[in-house]
């Protein structure tokens, strides 16, 4: 049969294979209903002559599918069905024009920056699953995928290991890999969310070091054996890198930090970075891309954080300065003149934004960058980038309530993005590195939004049902903090 003539259920038009591996083929394919391109998983089952276990097999799978199904985050590949055809799973799902992290890695380790940036993308959505219930099972390099701006979004929750991707079979064959196996998964347990962290950990590691933790072995029995065991070489490029490695590898599950531990400790050495060329500068730009912003968890490309860019004077660019003297004076006066005419022009409010507060992103959410709104603001939304700190923030009383001030701000949406922008903390724009400009092309789509059953659970926690358009739902969890006595948003999961 030609593949251009193959069809899903009449809906899905299989366009080219574009992986694909013992789990099966990955297709690029068009959505006939919607008009948008997917990827489609094709699931291959173990056929070993037991038509038992194959049942079993294609029962587990489609049940992981659909728990996949359930996450909906900016960093991890959305799983839009799951269907069966052919006597087989079918996953459609989020096309990502992206290479696989194992791709990226193979040839050479990259810089601990830029593993530091993918590591916080992941976490985060990891994070977000385990918050949601949900094990991923098989975190390693070929499950992660990164496009072409950066962005790294992890995909396969639980497919894998349903499938039996990865084991010790009857014959004492090892399919798959134990390279990035916790100890305890190498040793028969249940793969839990210490486990996601170790292979998370076993990931980073090999992008840095060159190979997996347990080394490489000809023999796969003998890096099984090494895996159950724990026994990894002690990491030797990792740099700052090195402490957070080593508490996520650690061979006691109790010993390891929570996913959304290390999302946080990633995203501070990420803020400590400092500006450089990234091995991966080609296959990571430090581009802007169209957010996931405010709140939904739509299949958008959202840009890895680059290291915050800080304008600076080379020391030849101050001697220069220095030469011209008179000159430069005359300069100066006449640019604080007129600094002074635009602040006359444009007094400054009370209530500014402060730089950062330090909570991190940890999921699917409002994603507006480190750049804050003009002021004032106007009531359509500005077209250049707004400037970096010091945002003037709407007048809001500060007798309100956090459930109150959330309303406010969706109450804004999606006509006033420029107001709604305001009531973002800096931390949580600095956390996504994402523009102004994104953030309104984001709400452009968008008729109406409406925030329901909004309900403060706890110290500056509000959990509301958000609703778009009047359709798609989404159930998310707010920290709101005071910011001279205007409630902001921080972070949202």
């Amino acid at each position: 049969m030609l593949v251009e003539s193959r069809r899903i259920r009449d809906r899905y038009r299989l366009l080219e294979p574009i992986g694909g591996g013992a789990m099966g083929t990955v297709w690029r394919a068009q959505d006939e209903m919607l008009g948008r391109t997917v990827a489609i998983k094709e699931l291959l089952l173990p056929h070993d002559h037991d038509e038992h276990r194959t049942e079993e097999a294609k029962n587990r799978a489609m049940r992981e599918a659909r728990i996949a199904a359930r996450l909906q985050h900016s960093h991890a590949i959305t799983v839009f069905a799951v269907l069966e055809e052919e006597d087989r799973p079918w996953l459609i799902m989020e096309y990502l024009p992206s290479k696989s992290f194992a791709v990226l890695i193979q040839d050479e380790p990259v810089a601990v920056d830029d593993a530091i940036r993918i590591g916080a993308q992941i976490s985060s959505a990891l994070a977000g699953a385990h918050r949601a219930g949900i094990v991923h099972r098989d975190v390693k390099p070929a499950n992660i995928l990164v496009s072409d701006d950066g962005t790294a979004k992890i995909t396969d929750f639980g497919i894998s290991r349903a499938i039996g991707d990865v084991k010790l079979t009857a014959t004492g064959e090892i399919a798959g890999t134990p390279a990035y196996l916790a100890p305890e998964v190498a040793r028969g347990e249940d793969a839990d969310f210490a486990a996601d962290v170790f292979s998370l950990g076993a990931t980073l590691y090999a992008a840095v070091e060159g190979q997996p933790p347990y080394g490489t072995a000809d023999n796969p029995i003998a890096l099984l054996y090494k895996a159950s065991s724990g026994e990894i070489e002690p990491p030797a490029k990792a740099e700052r890198l090195t402490p957070l490695l080593e508490r996520m590898l650690a061979t006691d599950p109790a010993d390891r930090p929570s996913m959304d531990e290390v999302e946080r400790e990633l995203r501070a050495l990420l803020t400590d970075a400092e500006p450089g060329e990234s091995v991966l500068a080609e296959t990571l730009p430090e581009t802007e891309a169209t957010p996931v912003a405010a709140v939904p968890t739509v299949p958008a490309t959202v840009a890895v954080p680059p290291p915050g860019e800080v304008a600076a004077v080379s020391p030849g660019a101050r001697k220069g300065m220095i030469a011209v003297g008179a000159g430069a004076a005359l300069l100066c006066v006449a640019v604080v003149v007129a600094i002074l005419l635009v602040v006359r022009q444009n007094p400054p409010q009370d209530n500014a934004a402060p730089p950062a507060a330090s909570q991190p992103e940890s999921s699917a959410s409002v994603t507006p960058p480190s750049s804050a709104s003009p002021s004032p603001a106007p009531t359509s939304a500005p077209t250049t980038t707004p400037p970096p700190t010091s945002t003037p923030v709407s007048p809001v009383s500060s007798t309100k309530t956090a459930d109150q001030a959330l309303r406010d701000y969706y109450a804004l949406l999606p006509g006033n993005p420029a107001e709604a922008w305001k009531l973002l903390t800096a931390n949580f724009k600095a956390t996504r590195h994402q523009t102004y400009e994104s953030y309104r092309s984001f709400w452009s789509r968008y008729k109406s939004v409406q925030a329901t059953s909004v309900k403060e659970v706890g110290p500056s926690k509000v959990t509301a049902t958000v609703l778009y358009d009047g359709g798609k739902a989404e159930n998310d969890t707010f920290t709101m903090v005071q910011v001279n006595g205007v409630w902001m948003i921080d972070v949202q999961s």
